[in-house]
Order: structure tokens, then C-alpha cells, then sequence
């Protein structure tokens, strides 16, 4: 790692030049995500961690391409080759020692990836062991799985056949492996489909995951793909659900 330019230091967890001063010359290890968070091992002793908020674009470059014409966050590698970021509603890049990582306030409580190998029907079932609460609302808690958001929860939910305000209590044993099976179904479906139609890859290949593509999600009035009944659009504490009242009945 060569270089590292930033053009603004809300996003960031210390001064331009701090940042720029510790980054500089350290050698990228290993990258893997957890939840909505990049984890990039840098030797020696740090990690860099990066949140890309609402809608950002993380886009890699080569010295022969021309760069996006707005971006908050360049680096460059010895090689010229790099990423920009490009953040369009609130998102972090921060540097953090080796040893603080487990203070790091934003990332020290996250769950277990829903995509990881550690994800297992075991690991969900424990999670919901003796828990109160409605199951949207603990899905979509990061500190519990880290990684499912509102947008894929709507199908998640509709799948198992849950309603998002059901109890976690009554689950039955075999409703959590259906929400098991689902969460795998709908996310992988996801990752195969490159993400979101309006997201980017880091290559800045667009997603294919249209608005088609889902089942019951943002698709209000039409009919269940499974009953034929009416989609409907109710809240969920401080989100919109998207539901089939019949197959997705509240018990």
C-alpha cells in the first residue's frame, strides 16, 4: 500500500493525516467481511475497517482507467492499482490497532455472518433459544447475525412463513429450520445474482437482482407467487414489511 487519499474526514476515525501517515507502506494480509463491514488486515498490527453506509460504491482501478468523477476516499497501491469510494449517505473508514480491535465500539459485538461456515442450524437455533421479541426485529439486529438488512428479510420471513411480528417463543422447531433453509436460499440467491440491480461490484459491475427478482419484497398489490393473494405493505416497529397476510398469517 502506496498511498492514501481522502477528501473528507467525516468518515474517518482520526485526522487526514494521521491516517495517511499510519497507512502509508503497510501491506494488505487478508480481506473478509462480516455483516456490512470489510475487514482489511494490514502488517504490521493494524486493520483498516470499512462501512460503505447507504448505497456507497467501493470501485477498483487501474493505472489506464479513468477514475469516478466524485469520490471521498482514494487508495493506491505500489502498483498504481487501487479503489475509490464513493460514499453517498454516511459510512466509516476507520484504522484500528491489532490489539484495540475487540474496543472498536462499531464492530467488537457483531453476530456471526449468516453466510460464514459458523452459520449452522445449531448456531441459529442457540441464538433463539430463550429469546423474547418479535423475529424480524432480532434478524435484523446485527449484534445477533451480522449481515441480514431489511431489503432480503422480507423474502427471508416470507419463505419460512413467518410474519415478522411473530414471537419468537412460539417458534416451533420445525419453523426455525425452514427459517434456516430460507435465510440461506434467499442470500446465496443474492450473492449469485451479484447483489442489488443498483449496486456495484468492485469490478463496478451492476447487480442483477431486479425488483423481479424478489418474491413478496416492495411489490405491494400483487399477487403472492405462492397463494395468489394480495402482497401488503405494513409497519414493523420502525420498518415497512412487505407481507402475504394468508401464507404469512400471525399466530
Amino acid at each position: 500500500m502506496q498511498t492514501s487519499k481522502l477528501g473528507s474526514q467525516k468518515n474517518l476515525n482520526m485526522s487526514v493525516q494521521d491516517f495517511m501517515k499510519i497507512a502509508k507502506e503497510k501491506i494488505v494480509k487478508n480481506v473478509l467481511s462480516v455483516g456490512k463491514w470489510l475487514f482489511i488486515k494490514l502488517d504490521p498490527h493494524y486493520y483498516m475497517l470499512i462501512n460503505l453506509g447507504m448505497n456507497a460504491d467501493l470501485i477498483y482501478f487501474t493505472p489506464k482507467q479513468k477514475l469516478p468523477e466524485k469520490y471521498q476516499f482514494k487508495l493506491t497501491f505500489t502498483d498504481k492499482t487501487g479503489f475509490t469510494i464513493q460514499f453517498q449517505w454516511f459510512g466509516y473508514v476507520h484504522l484500528i490497532q491489532e490489539k484495540d480491535l475487540s474496543k472498536h465500539k462499531l464492530t467488537a459485538h457483531l453476530g456471526i455472518s449468516p453466510v460464514s461456515s459458523e452459520f449452522t442450524l445449531e448456531h441459529l437455533k442457540k441464538l433463539l433459544s430463550n429469546k423474547k421479541g418479535k423475529i424480524k426485529s432480532f434478524l435484523i439486529n446485527q449484534k445477533n447475525i451480522a449481515g441480514i438488512g431489511n431489503v432480503y428479510i422480507q423474502d427471508i420471513l416470507f419463505k419460512a412463513k413467518l410474519h415478522p411480528n411473530q414471537q419468537i417463543k412460539t417458534l416451533s422447531e420445525k419453523e426455525i429450520d425452514a427459517l434456516y433453509k430460507a435465510i440461506h436460499d434467499i442470500l446465496n440467491r443474492s450473492i449469485r445474482l451479484g447483489g442489488l440491480a443498483y449496486e456495484k461490484d468492485f469490478y463496478g459491475q451492476k447487480g442483477k437482482f431486479t425488483l423481479n427478482e424478489f418474491l413478496v419484497g416492495y411489490k405491494p398489490g400483487k399477487p403472492c407467487p405462492t397463494c395468489g393473494t394480495s402482497i401488503e405493505k405494513i409497519r414493523t416497529g420502525g420498518t415497512a414489511s412487505y407481507i402475504c397476510p394468508k401464507c404469512q398469517a400471525l399466530k
